[in-house]
């Protein structure tokens, strides 16, 4: 039996993870799954975990208010280095790019323990953008033993770091979290949901906006902010709904600008299941988030992506998101098309999913029953 312990501190991390983790509990004869929780984001991170019904086994319990990057990587790196001495795993498995992956890896290197990342090979291209992920996924790609690649792209792109074992194009896990949400919540009926939104006139075109990206603070979220404010100013028949970041940086324009527009709802973050649910019933989704770029193309969604470059082009160039960077013309103008162009919403809402069909669980399961040199 191998023990597997997985290491996360992040909602998104969460998501990603939790379709793997009940996957590898099926094969108890097989795998012993631990799970390390670093706290980095806690209430979110905790949300996910109890509507997957995962029970974790250790909690570093990192998260301080205002904490810098360089303090929760040291906090983080001596905290996970004293569960590895406990825990004695024989792989560790870190997901996507952030700090709490950058450093799992970074400390599995240190006691050379096998690392398997998921969702492996997403690049921008930029340093600084997406700042810290973008060199935090390179460190792991240099660091890790076994890389699970989310498309044929991704793969591509630890091929020219000159990474050529162990890779295997499986999907993304995402796809399977979301089609087990949904299924969970199918199970529970839909009046808790439908109360939950009851501000919501679900018979007008919903707009769902996210957005969190540090790169965008200051004048991006400005701009933003001032596209947002002038389409729902244009179109009176249409409802925004914002679940607002709890950063500083995103708040504080985002209340002063959107506050008092009278079709523009400001929430604070949502849970899992309510997300999925809003992004089911929602006409397109404008964001910066990774995860939703990937998961909105599954409910036949189209993305407006708030970002100057992005990791996930297998989305934009399948024609399922287009990138309209921080510019308050360029969203204006996509946003205008979307509401505008039947034909156009239409190409986007029917275009196919790049990230995977909800199997990719299985397929990163069988590779490791076959594998026994970890």
């Amino acid at each position: 039996m191998k023990k597997i312990l997985f290491i996360y501190g992040t909602r998104p991390e969460a998501i990603k993870m939790a379709p793997l983790i009940i996957e590898l509990k099926r094969h108890l004869v097989d795998f012993s799954v631990k799970i390390c929780l670093t706290g980095q984001h806690r209430e979110m991170l905790d949300q996910v975990n109890k509507f997957f019904e995962i029970n974790d086994d250790y909690d570093l319990e990192l998260m301080l208010p205002n904490q810098t990057l360089p303090h929760l990587t040291a906090r983080c790196l001596t905290g996970l280095d004293d569960i590895f001495a406990k825990v004695k795993p024989d792989l560790i498995c870190v997901q996507g790019d952030t700090t709490t992956a950058m450093v799992g890896a970074m400390a599995a290197f240190y006691r050379k323990i096998p690392v398997m990342h998921l969702e492996a090979g997403l690049r921008s291209g930029e340093k600084y953008s997406p700042y810290p992920e973008e060199m935090n996924r390179r460190i792991i790609s240099q660091i890790a033993e076994y890389h699970f690649a989310p498309t044929y792209t991704a793969k591509d792109n630890l091929y020219k770091e000159g990474i050529t074992k162990n890779i295997y194009m499986v999907g993304n896990t995402v796809i399977d979290a979301l089609q087990l949400g949904l299924r969970l919540m199918k199970k529970r009926g839909d009046d808790e949901y439908k109360r939950f939104f009851s501000f919501l006139d679900l018979s007008k075109r919903i707009i769902l906006v996210t957005g969190h990206r540090r790169e965008s603070f200051g004048n991006g979220f400005e701009n933003i902010c001032g596209a947002i404010h002038e389409i729902a100013e244009r179109y009176i028949d249409i409802e925004i709904v914002y679940p607002v970041h709890l950063n500083p940086n995103v708040r504080e324009p985002v209340f002063r600008i959107l506050d008092a527009v009278p079709n523009i709802h400001l929430i604070e973050p949502l849970d899992y299941p309510n997300l999925i649910w809003l992004m089911e019933k929602c006409y397109f989704v404008l964001t910066d988030s990774g995860g939703i770029q990937e998961e909105a193309p599954s409910l036949g969604k189209p993305v407006l992506v708030m970002r100057e470059v992005t990791e996930r082009m297998e989305g934009i160039e399948a024609g399922t998101a287009i990138l309209v960077g921080t510019n308050k013309k360029s969203i204006l103008s996509a946003m205008e098309m979307l509401l505008n162009d039947e034909r156009a919403y239409e190409n986007m809402h029917k275009a196919v999913n790049p990230y995977g069909d909800g199997t990719a669980s299985m397929k990163i399961s069988s590779i490791l029953l076959q594998n026994t040199t970890y």
